[in-house]
C-alpha cells in the first residue's frame, strides 16, 4: 500500500488506516475474536495506522489492541497507535471536557495500561475544552511528549484557527475530524492548513457511516444503534432521501469495477497527500473493501463522474445532532 506521513516529522503509515470504535459496540456488538481478526487482517493488507480512544467502549477498543499485543509481542513493530482522550461525563451523564495536563496525563496512563504500552506513537485532544485557550492545550499536551508517553500530539474536531494557535507551541503532527463525500467542510479551510502546516489530516468516518457502501446498515437496525437513532441523517425522512441519493454512487462504484466503499476512500485520497482516511469495521470482508481504495488512481473524468451523482452539499440532515454537536467546533 502507498505510504503516507503521519505529521512532518513522523512515522510513514499505510495510506489507508483502521479507526477502532469498531471494536466498541458503537455499531454492533462484537468481541475479543471479531477484533483480533481485523487486526490480522491490518497486518495482511498493510494497513499500520490504528486510531482508538479511551471512551470507545469506556476502554473495551483499548484492551482488544493491548490483549492482541500481549498474544503476539512482536506485533507492535506492525502499528503506528493513536489514542484520543479528554471526553468526560458527570454523574448524571452529562458530557464535558477536560484539557488539564492533570487529566489529559491520568488518562492517557490508563489508556497505557490498557494497550499494555509504555507510549503510543500519537496521543490526541479528543475535544477542545473551552476553558484551555489553543496554546494551553497544545503545552499541556507537548508535556506528554517531553515524558515521553507519546511521540506526537493531534488534535480532533477542531477549527484551522485552533490549529494555527497550537502549532506555534508544540508540534501538531495529526488534526483528526470527519471527512467524505457526505462531510465536507474540511474543505473550506482545515484540510489546506494541515498541508500548509505539515499536518497529517486524518480522516474518520470516511464512508459516511455506511452510506457510501454497497450495503447501507439496515433501516430497521439503526433504533437499535443509539447514535445513529439520534443522527439527522438516519432519521426519516433524510434517511430515505440520503438512501436513494446513494445509489447511483453505488452503480458509478460497479462501473468503475470497483466497491462504493473503496471508491469513497479513493476519492478521501486524491484530496491531498496528507490525508489518511481511518475506516472502521467489524468485518474483515469490508475492510477489504475500504481498503482497496487506495490501489484505485482516479483521473479527473472520475473525478467529475463521482461530483455528478454527489454534488457538495447531496446529503439531507445535519452530521450531528444538537447534543451531537456538542464539543466539535464550527468554523465555516
Amino acid at each position: 500500500m502507498e505510504k503516507r506521513r503521519l505529521g512532518a516529522n513522523g512515522p510513514e503509515v499505510g495510506a489507508i488506516g483502521y479507526g477502532a470504535m469498531s471494536f466498541s459496540d458503537m455499531y454492533g456488538p462484537t468481541n475479543e475474536a471479531e477484533s483480533h481478526a481485523i487486526l490480522d487482517a491490518c497486518r495482511d493488507l498493510g494497513v499500520t495506522h490504528l486510531d482508538t480512544a479511551n471512551v470507545y467502549g469506556m476502554g473495551k477498543s483499548e484492551s482488544a489492541i493491548g490483549s492482541y499485543l500481549k498474544a503476539d509481542p512482536g506485533a507492535r513493530d506492525a502499528f503506528v497507535i493513536a489514542t484520543k482522550a479528554t471526553i468526560t461525563r458527570d454523574a448524571d451523564g452529562k458530557r464535558s471536557f477536560d484539557n488539564s495536563a492533570e487529566h489529559l496525563e491520568a488518562e492517557l496512563d490508563k489508556s497505557l495500561l490498557r494497550l499494555g504500552l509504555d507510549h503510543v506513537d500519537l496521543f490526541y485532544a479528543h475535544r477542545r475544552d473551552p476553558r484551555f485557550t489553543p496554546e494551553e492545550t497544545a503545552a499541556n499536551l507537548g508535556r506528554l511528549v517531553e515524558k515521553g508517553k507519546t511521540r506526537a500530539i493531534g488534535l480532533s474536531e477542531i477549527a484551522p484557527s485552533t490549529l494555527r494557535r497550537a502549532a506555534k507551541v508544540f508540534p501538531i503532527a495529526a488534526v483528526q475530524s470527519e471527512y467524505s463525500l457526505s462531510t465536507r467542510f474540511p474543505d473550506l479551510g482545515l484540510v489546506q492548513a494541515c498541508a500548509e502546516l505539515g499536518v497529517a489530516m486524518v480522516a474518520f468516518s470516511p464512508v459516511g457511516r455506511s452510506l457510501l457502501t454497497d450495503n447501507p446498515i439496515p433501516r430497521e437496525r439503526i433504533p437499535s444503534l443509539p447514535f445513529l437513532a439520534g443522527n439527522p441523517r438516519f432519521m426519516e425522512p433524510n434517511l430515505t432521501e440520503n438512501l436513494r441519493m446513494v445509489e447511483g454512487f453505488r452503480t458509478l462504484a460497479a462501473e468503475m469495477g470497483t466497491t462504493a466503499a473503496g471508491l469513497a476512500n479513493a476519492w478521501l485520497l486524491t484530496r491531498g497527500p496528507h490525508v489518511i482516511p481511518i475506516p472502521g469495521t467489524r468485518s474483515v470482508e469490508h475492510l477489504r473493501e475500504c481498503v482497496s481504495g487506495a490501489a484505485l488512481s482516479l483521473s479527473e473524468t472520475d473525478l467529475q463522474r463521482i461530483e455528478a451523482v454527489l454534488p457538495v452539499g447531496w446529503a439531507h440532515g445535519d452530521r450531528y445532532s444538537d447534543d451531537q454537536w456538542i464539543g466539535p467546533e464550527r468554523y465555516c
